[in-house]
């Protein structure tokens, strides 16, 4: 599945994973340019108000 970063990028969410240190759930998603990243997911999802309005972080794309 693909979502857009509240600032422009596209994403894909390459899958859900467990840190092990404290078995919070993350988010594993790659950039367009290949690049791996990871969130914690209460983050990835988070609400975020940007001028004066709420937008999701990253935004699913149909």
């Amino acid at each position: 599945m693909r979502f857009r970063h509240y600032k422009g990028g596209v994403y894909e969410l390459v899958c859900e994973a467990t840190l092990e240190s404290d078995l919070s759930p993350m988010i594993v998603y790659r950039a367009a340019d290949g690049s791996i990243w990871t969130r914690p997911r209460d983050v990835f999802f988070q609400l975020l108000e940007v001028d004066g309005v709420m937008v999701q972080r990253f935004a699913p794309i149909n």
